[in-house]
């Protein structure tokens, strides 16, 4: 029909979660009908109001369920899988979501000829991984590789932005505790923004150089964990030691603290602390995708704000 444009479909598997609604946000600002393919569409209405009426849609889907991942991708452009989980709550949970997950993502979007995917990871993705996580990271991605050649693979260091679990839980405990707790305080890492990431995501989709390769994403500069939670503080105003904890205690606590529904520390995490967690040297990333990175230090102070004491009106010092 004369005057009539066809609007492309994005299917967003996780798109309500901390990245996904960032995503799902630029996706509807680019006038794509977004699907947000999720474990629970009720959770993922908020997200109605980024688009039009009717254009954002939220579906249930797990990546684990073939029919409905099926259901999810048919008709679509775009699909980009941003789901993944910090800590197991069953058993096998990693190989079932990451590595089984991805695969099948991946394998049905190519069934159904989908244009374009874009593949979240992480930096420390590796089959040879002595952690769980960072196995089925990298088997994941192989996986994805394997069923859709053309994926296009993104691998974040740790994200940060308004609703992080990084920055707002270390600030947590820097109002809570008498002293700032540092566990292999000498591992680096390269803090990216949420909005960077989603805006990579976007490129991803966009570029014509993108399909096929692999991006680290990291933002301009790399810190310790010390640096990190020495940061922390300063920006809360927390007057609080910094407290080597020895990796023999950190491993006892971390066993325990896996009873948790949401254990702040687990034994396979510990191992991911053991190396960095920083942009490879020569890795293209979002300089290669067009992207200027955000800096931490205009961004995190304003959401931060909440942990000082009077809500930010009393201005305090730290001690390192």
């Amino acid at each position: 029909m004369r005057g009539t444009t066809i609007r492309k479909i994005a299917t967003v598997f996780g798109g309500s979660g901390f990245i996904g609604r960032y995503v799902v946000q630029r996706l509807a600002h680019r006038d794509y009908v977004v699907r947000v393919a999720t474990t629970d569409p009720g959770g993922a209405r908020f997200l109605q109001t980024q688009g039009r009426v009717g254009q954002i849609v939220p579906l249930a889907a797990s990546v684990v369920d073939a029919g409905a991942v099926e259901r999810a991708v048919a008709g679509a452009d775009l699909v980009v899988n941003l789901v993944g989980i910090l800590h197991e709550r069953r058993r096998g949970d990693f190989q079932r979501i990451h590595v089984e997950g991805a695969g099948l993502v991946a394998r049905i979007a190519a069934a159904a000829g989908v244009e374009r995917l874009v593949h979240v990871s992480a930096i420390g993705a590796d089959p040879a991984s002595r952690s769980a996580y960072g196995r089925s990271k990298g088997e994941g991605e192989a996986a994805v590789r394997a069923a859709f050649p053309q994926a296009t693979i993104l691998r974040p260091s740790i994200v940060f932005g308004p609703e992080d679990q990084f920055f707002n839980r270390f600030a947590g405990l820097a109002r809570m505790l008498p002293f700032m707790p540092v566990i292999a305080g000498n591992t680096r890492f390269q803090p990216v923004y949420v909005g960077d990431v989603a805006d990579a995501v976007l490129a991803a989709a966009e570029r014509e150089d993108a399909p096929g390769r692999t991006y680290e994403l990291g933002g301009p500069r790399s810190l310790s964990f010390r640096e990190v939670q020495r940061f922390v503080l300063d920006t809360t105003g927390y007057r609080k030691p910094l407290v080597d904890i020895p990796l023999g205690l950190a491993r006892m606590q971390a066993r325990f603290s896996e009873f948790l529904p949401n254990p702040p520390l687990t034994r396979d995490q510990l191992l991911m602390l053991g190396h960095d967690n920083v942009v490879a040297e020569g890795a293209p990333g979002l300089p290669e995708l067009g992207i200027s990175p955000s800096a931490l230090e205009a961004v995190v102070p304003g959401y931060l704000t909440r942990f000082r004491e009077g809500g930010g009106r009393r201005p305090q010092g730290a001690m390192g």
